[in-house]
């Protein structure tokens, strides 16, 4: 049985749809056999997935919708304000989808936390697999400090359950939280099993190379380009568990391109990714931009098999479908969290940074010739990354926010979207903290320009 006390006033479920303010709240946690505290742990990744309007869940308010929102990749018909804020780049303080992610991100961190302690205080727990859960929380935290740190800048670094020192919290510095981050998945990248066997051979749970992924990304992001290239260098060369499929088969479930799914739980639904992109009418949430369109090479398969449209008297309006499935009973898609293409991406921009310029052109014209383009004509540093940069949108658009990540890390926001968002501003970079949790908490200051 699992114990789980939050004190005070909050209850579990309103923890859990982060009502209460998530850096205000202490547990007590106590596992008394293997089969709870595995419990503990998937009931995380099941979180993630429960509902549509989740962070990670592909759905209305998850990062993928709202950051590609953001970006220059969708284009809003929503008639929310909550969610036009994100289109025009004009989020306030207010914004209920703000909380929601903040809220989201601090539970599965508050909840990771939970685990951490109640393991190393637990005799109950076969001493593997409590090793093992407390590796996969702390990769559940550095994934989620991950997203915080990018989307809102210095956030509070919360590490235990404490409420005496959560109340409190302030911000920490980006540097600081990435130290924790890269501890978390150090760690992680040790300990963790290097299979699926333990998780039924379904990749929905993190792996050693699910650790190495993320922190090779997060290398990447901190300009450490030496690691960035070992570490994607160690996912890629794992040939028995990783290799690039063909593009109508990267998004199924246990996909041999994926390191790490979420599972769908959902009745009816195989990803949220799939029911709200696929239109079978004219758009009444979301359509690809046309200036995502356009930059898609001539004879770029990616094209073909991931983009799809639907014509009505006025326009074509397009869609992304890298998921085939808008709505079915049988699963065959899961929804792709970290995957090998990204590796090879990563890995050629962490070469060009280093001046390998063969090796970068090797691993970008492996994506390319996948896509049925030719090798890249780019041979000196500035045109290689420039031509990774744009690889990356059209491989990763529409996947857990990597162009506007990637635009605000390679210093191009600016540029890019000040031509295209009439309310753009140098501070839309960095999302702004919600305006509930600084009123609860007065060590948190705002973000510049909000």
């Amino acid at each position: 049985m699992l114990i789980l006390c939050i004190p005070f006033t909050f209850s579990c479920k309103k923890f859990v749809e982060v009502d209460p303010p998530a850096t205000q709240l202490e547990s007590s946690t106590v596992f008394t056999d293997d089969k709870t505290a595995i419990a503990s742990i998937t009931g995380i990744y099941s979180s993630m997935m429960q509902s549509a309007s989740g962070f990670a869940s592909g759905g209305q308010q998850s990062v993928t919708v709202l950051a590609s929102l953001s970006a220059d990749d969708l284009v809003s018909y929503n008639f929310s304000t909550d969610i036009q804020q994100f289109y025009e780049n004009s989020v306030n303080s207010s914004n209920s989808a703000i909380l929601a992610i903040w809220g989201e991100l601090y539970s599965y961190i508050y909840r990771a936390n939970a685990i951490i302690e109640g393991l190393s205080k637990s005799n109950s727990v076969t001493a593997s697999l409590r090793e093992q859960l407390t590796e996969e929380a702390k990769f559940i935290r550095a994934f989620s400090f991950f997203y915080l740190v990018n989307l809102f800048g210095d956030v509070p670094l919360i590490t235990s359950t404490d409420y005496h020192i959560n109340q409190v919290a302030s911000r920490n510095s980006v540097n600081e939280v990435y130290e924790q981050i890269i501890s978390d998945l150090k760690e992680t990248q040790s300990l963790l099993p290097d299979n699926y066997s333990f998780a039924g051979n379904e990749r929905v749970r993190p792996t050693k190379w699910a650790a190495m992924a993320l922190l090779a990304r997060v290398y990447l992001y901190k300009g450490d380009w030496a690691n960035a290239e070992s570490l994607s260098s160690s996912v890629i060369n794992n040939t028995t568990l990783f290799s690039l499929k063909e593009l109508d088969n990267v998004f199924l479930a246990n996909s041999t391109e994926a390191i790490w799914q979420l599972q769908p739980v959902s009745p009816g639904y195989n990803t949220y990714e799939g029911n709200l992109f696929i239109l079978n009418d004219i758009p009444q949430f979301v359509s690809l931009s046309p200036a995502l369109i356009n930059v898609f090479e001539e004879g770029d398969l990616r094209k073909a098999h991931w983009v799809d449209s639907i014509s009505a008297p006025d326009n074509t309006y397009y869609y992304a479908d890298k998921y085939k499935i808008k709505i079915n009973d049988i699963v065959t898609e899961y929804s792709m969290v970290l995957r090998l293409a990204e590796q090879y991406l990563l890995r050629a921009e962490a070469r060009a940074q280093q001046d390998n310029i063969s090796g970068a052109q090797e691993d970008l014209n492996i994506i390319r010739n996948r896509a049925g383009l030719g090798n890249t004509t780019a041979n000196d540093q500035s045109s290689l990354i420039a031509a990774i940069i744009h690889e990356r949108r059209v491989e990763l658009f529409t996947e857990w926010g990597h162009r506007w990540l990637d635009l605000k890390r390679d210093g191009l926001a600016d540029n890019v979207l000040s031509g295209i968002k009439p309310n753009w501003k140098a501070t839309d970079t960095l999302y702004p903290l919600p305006q509930s949790e600084i009123l609860s908490d007065t060590h948190l200051n705002q973000n510049e320009g909000y």
